[in-house]
């Protein structure tokens, strides 16, 4: 932990993680104070030091301005205006300072705002520069010269005069035309861009309060920090009861509903679901848990929102997220390589910055003053289907693992090529875990299906949701999948039906190939786990699996430097059925996975598996897929399986 100033723990209202509103105060003002080295004279650009992005080294500077001003408003609005440290001061200057020749290449100017091919990052930021703007108006904006205004407004309306990525993005200038009209500024191209916003908005929700993030299957942390964050708030800001202007639904609704899913993918240690991209945001991942606290929108009571946003904050600050200057750093605890994107650069972890909107909710609000109460994840084990996103969450008491079981979300847009080349461990793999990462590209990759064929191990790229369900301690999800390999190359009829089933923790892994070349191989791989980890990782062979070893991966992930992955091979040609157990758990003497089960039953349709613990009995079936859980002095083991309906 290198933020100084934090203080004592306070295990008295916060007997889980000791934090309180006074250590997220110190914690935002450490980050800014560091920030701050780095600033330019007239602080319209913050340096920070690192490899730049792809969009240039300016470009970085704003994004260090914007994204610490968005720690710095809500700090500052949080407490009423009260600014003890100046910092709306410095703000004030850079903004001057950077909007009075934008596009120039001097020392302060800002980069223009241009469309996402043509240096299109700046659109980003200027939704922070708008939001940091808007939630300090009365001490800021206010107080500004008119012609700091007009300029200001002037470079803003670059985001409402050029085309956003198909995706999140368009909430940039939905926050930028916001904070215009909120100030008596708006007009018709601000109008536009709002109704623009909410209409693709719209079209992107799927239900269980999840969105997809453009077209396609894009399902992760930005519904939280993104796709909430910017209308909800907006609606906040304005007085509005979760309704923007031209949504179909009130958004505080959807907030709620997805809050009921979201909080259980926090671990107990307070780490967040390792999934998708853009995880150096880290803390950000609870953004979504302080913006229903603050706006009321919350299933949640006021002692467990606090427990998941301190946990989270906490969990990062005492694993190396902040280096020995104070800076975040560009990883996950520390620096690591694998989880960025190309569009990462020094102040991209500074989005973090989002869960500090947990500040809104002033010093007697119960989010401060209730006892922390336990988070999702440590009451019992739960087990919660999401089919609208594709997801199935399963969590353990015990030892406060979260795994995730995605047969749903891949970051592959509608239009875009198959290939093995453009597979994203952050989405491609089965599962994936609160204290676990994918193994690096190049590695044996970690929770995978892969038919190896010509030596060429295939790849999950477009994945197709088959259902979801979950009932009393058990739950399931299934998807399909088309292999493909290098250079995007496929085998005609190759496909594989995919369904995990999970109880406790355990997971049952089941595959039907269809379509195999003669002579490939089928691999089921498990989590990977370092050596000496307390971490541990199994797999066992119930059906078609013939050879059960472990490999390396000497990349590691983001959670430790090097990885051993558990891996089941067997011949494959035509159509094949495999089945096995997996199981990730912290137990350190965990019971072997061969006693899990008493009976397995099986052909090319479907299994049969007779627990152990309870005599209950799981039948999946495929053609189309089916799943059942029966409870025990349940046979229907007696004749052939059938198929089944979807």
């Amino acid at each position: 932990m290198v933020i100084s100033g934090l203080p004592a723990d306070n295990r008295e209202v916060s007997p889980r993680t000791g934090y309180t509103r006074e250590h997220w105060e110190a914690a935002a003002d450490g980050l800014l104070r560091a920030a701050w080295r780095w600033a330019t004279p007239d602080g319209a650009l913050l340096d920070l030091p690192g490899p730049p992005s792809a969009s240039g080294v300016r470009s970085d500077g704003l994004e260090g301005y914007a994204r610490t001003f968005l720690a710095a408003a809500f700090r500052v609005a949080g407490g009423g205006g009260k600014d003890p440290y100046g910092w709306l001061d410095r703000y004030a200057r850079g903004l001057a300072a950077g909007t009075r020749t934008p596009g120039r290449q001097d020392t302060e100017s800002w980069p223009l705002i241009r469309d996402l091919h043509v240096h299109g990052q700046p659109m980003v930021e200027s939704a922070s520069v708008a939001l940091g703007l808007r939630l300090t108006r009365p001490w800021l904006w206010d107080r500004l010269d008119g012609a700091v205004q007009d300029r200001t407004e002037e470079w803003l309306r670059g985001a409402l005069r050029h085309a956003p990525a198909p995706n999140n993005w368009y909430l940039f200038p939905f926050t930028v035309a916001g904070f215009l009209e909120s100030v008596g500024r708006g007009d018709a191209e601000t109008a536009r861009a709002r109704s623009r916003a909410l209409g693709l908005l719209e079209q992107g929700y799927t239900g269980q309060g999840w969105y997809a993030d453009g077209d396609g299957r894009a399902f992760d942390h930005y519904n939280g920090w993104a796709l909430h964050l910017y209308p909800m708030l907006d609606a906040h800001l304005a007085g509005g009861d979760g309704a923007p202007a031209g949504a179909g639904q009130p958004h505080g609704a959807r907030l709620r509903t997805h809050l009921d899913g979201h909080s259980l993918l926090f671990g107990a240690d307070g780490a967040p679901l390792y999934f998708g991209r853009s995880l150096t945001y880290r803390f950000a991942a609870a953004a979504a848990v302080g913006l229903g606290a603050v706006t009321g929108h919350t299933p949640l009571t006021p002692g467990t929102s606090r427990r998941l946003l301190s946990g989270s904050l906490r969990y990062f600050l005492e694993r190396g997220a902040v280096d020995d200057a104070g800076l975040l750093r560009l990883g996950w605890h520390g620096a690591h390589a694998p989880t960025l994107q190309p569009y990462s650069g020094p102040a991209s972890p500074y989005w973090a910055a989002k869960a500090f909107v947990c500040l809104l909710a002033p010093a007697g609000d119960p989010l401060w003053t209730a006892t922390e109460e336990p988070a999702p994840c440590e009451r019992e084990d739960r087990v919660l289907a999401l089919p609208a996103p594709g997801l199935l969450v399963q969590s353990t008491r015990a030892d406060g693992l979260v795994r995730l079981h995605n047969h749903g979300s891949d970051h592959v847009g509608p239009d875009e090529a198959e290939s093995a080349a453009d597979e994203d461990p952050l989405y491609a793999r089965h599962a994936y875990s609160t204290r676990t990462g994918p193994t690096a590209s190049g590695n044996t990759p970690d929770n995978h299906l892969a038919l190896v064929a010509a030596g060429t191990r295939s790849a999950r790229r477009r994945i197709h949701p088959l259902g979801a369900g979950h009932g009393d301690g058990w739950g399931w999800a299934a998807s399909w999948h088309r292999p493909v390999f290098a250079a995007g190359t496929g085998v005609p009829g190759l496909r594989v039906d995919s369904v995990a089933v999970v109880r406790g923790r355990h997971e049952l892994r089941v595959h039907r190939v269809q379509g195999a070349p003669q002579g490939s191989r089928a691999e089921q791989t498990g989590w990977a786990t370092g050596p000496g980890d307390a971490l541990r990782s199994a797999l066992h062979p119930l059906y078609g699996w013939e050879v059960l070893d472990e490999v390396r991966a000497p990349a590691g992930t983001a959670f430790t430097p090097w990885a051993l992955v558990p891996r089941l091979t067997a011949g494959a040609a035509g159509t094949g059925l495999y089945a096995a157990l997996a199981t990730l758990t912290a137990d350190p003497e965990p019971a072997p996975l061969a006693a899990a089960v008493t009976r397995v039953r099986a052909d090319g349709d479907g299994i049969e598996v007779r627990w152990s613990d309870d005599g209950s009995l799981t039948r999946i079936g495929f053609g189309p897929v089916a799943v059942e859980h029966l409870p025990a002095g349940t046979d229907r083991a007696t004749g052939p399986l059938p198929p089944g309906t979807a």
